[in-house]
């Protein structure tokens, strides 16, 4: 029993013509007629009724259907990994992330180097908006990236890695330093230290000071929220940054903004569309030492 036989007995089962199923697998019909006489002389039964106008399955046709299905299905999966393997063995990576976050990318990237040497990594940085876009159209296979913590971007999937408030920071001898919290009124008088347009903190940021129709006056601008607290620390202003980075400094009272703001920090990839064998792999690699991080 050879694959070909099968192949043309499903094609002549699905066309119930001998004709459109030569057709169907680009040969001549009368070597679609040859292979499925040689596999019914094999098993010893007929398998189609030719003696009706349209080609009809005998009962040991249609019992031979589903497995014959299955082996061909069987093959194409085997040919698709096969050919997944090479792809990944020699494809191309690119992650992309923002600045500054507590995901061990060069750990993930050491890790995946380890076991796909062959396959080239491109790491990039911008902001969040930038790396969105930049998944969405498929420069970039996954980024880590800021967002709303009630927001999922179209078109992707997201993997959390924090969800936290978003505080208020001053230096330790500001006059708000023994503040237990502070106001979107309230911190529209003062200068602001804030991530660049395009971030998800700054969004998030610049939404609530839209909604409330407040007008922010952002005196410094900084890549990463840690920069921002050094400036914070110097006395140059109230820095907007997570909570994290507001409490674990010495140097810097926290303040917890009312309404509460918060921000999400996920790794974000296609949920749809194309996605290299390369990149499934990272993508997976990447989850699995998120989960691992939120566990410890």
């Amino acid at each position: 029993m050879e694959l070909r036989q099968l192949e043309y007995f499903v094609a002549v089962a699905d066309e119930a013509n001998f004709t459109r199923a030569a057709e169907r697998i680009h040969v001549v019909q009368p070597a679609v007629s040859a292979q499925i006489a040689r596999l019914e002389r094999e098993l010893g039964q007929l398998l189609v009724d030719r003696t009706r106008r349209q080609i009809r399955l005998t009962a040991a046709g249609e019992a031979m259907l589903p497995f014959a299905r299955a082996a061909l299905q069987a093959v194409s999966d085997a040919r698709r990994a096969v050919q997944e393997l090479t792809d990944l063995v020699y494809g191309t990576v690119t992650l992309g992330t923002v600045t500054s976050h507590n995901v061990d990318t060069p750990a993930l990237l050491a890790d995946f180097h380890a076991d796909h040497p062959n396959v080239e990594i491109t790491l990039c940085t911008d902001t969040s908006d930038a790396l969105i876009d930049g998944v969405r159209s498929g420069r970039l296979d996954a980024a880590v990236v800021s967002i709303g913590s009630d927001e999922r971007p179209d078109g992707l999937d997201i993997e959390i890695v924090t969800d936290e408030a978003i505080d208020a920071a001053v230096a330790s001898d500001d006059g708000w330093a023994d503040r237990p919290s502070v106001t979107l009124e309230e911190l529209g008088q003062r200068p602001l230290i804030a991530l660049p347009v395009g971030s998800g903190i700054r969004h998030q940021l610049d939404s609530a000071f839209a909604a409330a129709g407040i007008r922010a006056r952002v005196a410094f601008e900084a890549t990463t929220p840690q920069a921002l607290a050094d400036l914070a620390e110097r006395g140059l202003g109230v820095a907007i940054v997570p909570s994290s980075v507001a409490r674990n400094r010495t140097g810097l009272h926290p303040l917890p903004i009312v309404p509460e703001l918060r921000g999400r920090l996920v790794l974000a990839w296609r949920s749809a569309g194309p996605i290299s064998p390369a990149a499934r792999v990272l993508v997976e690699k990447a989850r699995r030492l998120l989960r691992v991080g939120a566990d410890a």
